[in-house]
């Protein structure tokens, strides 16, 4: 087996380290940290971040040097793996500091790229340039369930063109780039977006359109909820050859294919019997480490690239132009 790649996470708070720092050993697996410590394909070398209290967490839970400095913790650990889990307007400045100070294999950064179309263009440009590849943290691109909607559309399976109604909450940038992201996987590009209704700002920045997006493969409605309702996050497309519901942010996936009516000669309906799409939303993060291990053994792998995740900030930067969004 091959040495395993050393990793260093950069941003220590919760999709870094924070969300399952308290987890039991079979607990779930949803941030850098936890996925890299225990892949047998990556070791966790060490931590970044600015605040003490982070680190201080960070180097009880995990037991690894930590910095708080880009720089010193990338000559001090020589990682293989770089994953940047900061906010996302500092992700060009953050990336900047560490091809300054090395050349990793991977940088694994968080959703969304960045906040403006030319930061993500920079940045995109400066790991080509390193000889670095870019991904970025979409996490329901690696599911195993969101995959296999993906094998059944470019199947046939599930046919073609496809009608959705979709729902997020908690802003377009923050959490409506994760939708618009997983249908371009499901559906091919963007041909058309038309904006329904402005909405509001989530936290008075970040915007909460109702958009209609015209795909390669179908159409998607998108509407915003209101995250301090509660959180909901998942929708349902209509097939020519079924129903797929995507349910609970992605930890249900259900499909009901197409049966002839027993009451009426000639007419069709949903079957009775709904498939449950098998789906591991509980240890997403692993998923993706899971799919990066693949990458770097070169064998076929499910991320979300950065050229892909510039294609949905493109997408995004369109439908919040409407807002004048000045980051």
């Amino acid at each position: 087996m091959a040495e395993p790649k050393r990793c260093l996470v950069i941003g220590l708070g919760q999709i870094g380290a924070g969300y399952d720092i308290d987890a039991p050993a079979d607990g779930g697996i949803y941030t850098h940290a936890r996925a890299a410590s225990l892949h047998p394909a990556f070791v966790l070398v060490g931590g970044v971040d600015p605040l003490a209290a982070q680190r201080g967490r960070f180097a009880e839970r995990y037991g690894v040097p930590v910095f708080a400095s880009i720089a010193e913790a990338m000559q001090a650990r020589s990682p293989h793996i770089v994953a940047i889990a900061t906010p996302a307007d500092m992700h060009l400045e953050h990336v900047r500091e560490v091809l300054a100070a090395g050349r990793p294999q991977v940088l694994l950064c968080e959703k969304p790229l960045a906040l403006t179309e030319a930061e993500g263009e920079q940045l995109v440009k400066l790991c080509d340039e390193a000889g670095t590849r870019l991904f970025v943290n979409f996490i329901r691109r690696s599911e195993p369930g969101a995959v296999d909607v993906a094998r059944r559309i470019a199947a046939g399976t599930i046919q073609a063109p496809l009608k959705g109604a979709f729902w997020y909450s908690k802003g377009l940038y923050n959490n409506g780039s994760h939708f618009i992201n997983l249908q371009q996987y499901w559906l091919g590009d963007v041909r058309e977006t038309v904006v329904l209704a402005k909405g509001r700002r989530w936290a008075g920045v970040d915007p909460e359109p109702d958009v209609r997006l015209v795909f390669e493969r179908g159409t998607v409605v998108l509407q915003a909820a209101r995250e301090e309702a509660f959180s909901f996050y998942g929708g349902e497309f209509i097939s020519p050859s079924g129903r797929l519901v995507y349910g609970s942010g992605g930890s249900s996936i259900a499909w009901q294919g197409v049966v002839r009516d027993d009451n009426f000669a000639g007419y069709s309906v949903l079957s009775p019997v709904v498939e449950n799409i098998d789906n591991d939303m509980d240890r997403y993060q692993w998923h993706v480490y899971e799919q990066l291990s693949r990458c770097i053994s070169g064998q076929a792998y499910e991320l979300c690239s950065g050229g892909e995740a510039l294609a949905t900030l493109r997408v995004v930067s369109v439908i919040a132009g409407p807002y004048g969004i000045e980051f």
